[in-house]
């Protein structure tokens, strides 16, 4: 029996091609030296643990199903999971404290520079739907990995979270998910809402982003940066969903892709204080020491969104593609589905 999720994407490197191999029965897992040289932040790197985690979701096209928790695998997994998080603790600049880590989010810059400042301003319509593939990979599965840390949460901490995540899955209505909403919008915009489908086209800084979301949320001992994560998003949601629903208007995207932005910016504004207050405020009651880690998971967030943002606008500003491979023209929009 094999699971019916996205088909294996091209190979990226002997890692990739490697880790592919093996969950296909048709070869041996990459050696350690090959794992221990690769960039932690490249292409390779970066698609290999993007398919081990991938199993713990929706699977792989063809991957038997208990492919999953083969202890081989895990290993391999173990070691590419210890040259990112090795890769981030070197190269993060963390602050002292949880309060100036989130302090500093929360002071809107008076000039923006960023992505959704760029597509606002400026942002074409094919630079829009390049975010919105780009973006798939997270926002079909948007509360999936922070759903993790629930079973390492307590208290104050998980009955905050929960009420979160809830929101987050719909409010117990299942037109409102949040992954069939941005579903919603890729029809807008023309884009082929399959889930997994733009995991080919897709740059290795999109790729980190949502690993290191899988990373802090299935292992224990990163609940903290789970948490740090989880407060970053949604910190940082609510200003930049405005711009960007500035920037679907502007370019006539479609009521759709609107919508999503527009309901990003009411829900994450509740969610922010909640956050904030009752899930990091109850987490650090509970467990004082993880305050480092909750910091740390705030900061790496930080990094890998400023690696690519950088990757995107270095990309646009030049005229060129950030994908790895182009976009097929607009097709005519339809009923959404995630399949």
């Amino acid at each position: 029996m094999t699971d019916e999720g996205p088909r294996l994407p091209a190979a990226r490197g002997p890692v990739s091609a490697a880790v592919a191999a093996y969950l296909l029965d048709r070869g041996p897992l990459p050696p350690a030296a090959a794992v221990a040289s690769a960039d932690p932040y490249g292409d390779d790197l970066q698609l290999a643990l993007y398919l081990c985690y991938e199993l713990h979701y929706r699977g792989l096209a063809g991957v038997a199903a208990d492919r999953e928790w083969d202890p081989d695998l895990l290993r391999v997994r173990a070691a590419l999971e210890h040259r990112f998080l090795t890769a981030l603790r070197e190269d993060t600049p963390v602050h002292d404290t949880v309060d100036e880590a989130l302090a500093e989010l929360l002071v809107e810059p008076v000039v923006g520079t960023g992505v959704s400042h760029f597509l606002a301003a400026e942002g074409e319509l094919w630079q829009l739907r390049e975010y919105a593939a780009q973006r798939s990979l997270y926002h079909l599965k948007e509360a999936d990995p922070h759903a993790w840390v629930l079973p390492r949460l307590w208290g104050r901490a998980k009955a905050a979270m929960a009420a979160v995540e809830f929101d987050e899955f719909g409010g117990g209505r299942p037109d409102r998910v949040h992954a069939l909403l941005f579903a919603n919008l890729m029809t807008d915009l023309g884009l082929d809402t399959a889930y997994g489908r733009y995991l080919d086209a897709a740059c290795a800084q999109t790729l980190a982003t949502v690993n290191l979301m899988s990373l802090f949320g299935l292992h224990r001992s990163l609940r903290g940066a789970l948490v740090g994560h989880f407060a970053s998003v949604e910190i940082t949601s609510s200003p930049g969903s405005r711009r960007l629903a500035e920037a679907m208007r502007r370019a006539d995207a479609g009521p759709a892709a609107v919508h999503f932005y527009d309901e990003h910016v009411e829900a994450d504004a509740v969610h922010e204080q909640v956050v904030r207050h009752d899930v990091i405020g109850g987490l650090l009651a509970e467990e004082p020491h993880l305050a480092p880690d909750v910091a740390f998971g705030v900061d790496a967030t930080g990094l890998l969104e400023d690696r690519l943002g950088d990757h995107l606008l270095t990309s646009w500003r030049a005229g060129r593609s950030s994908l790895r491979t182009a976009l097929p023209t607009a097709a005519t929009s339809g009923k959404a589905h995630i399949s």
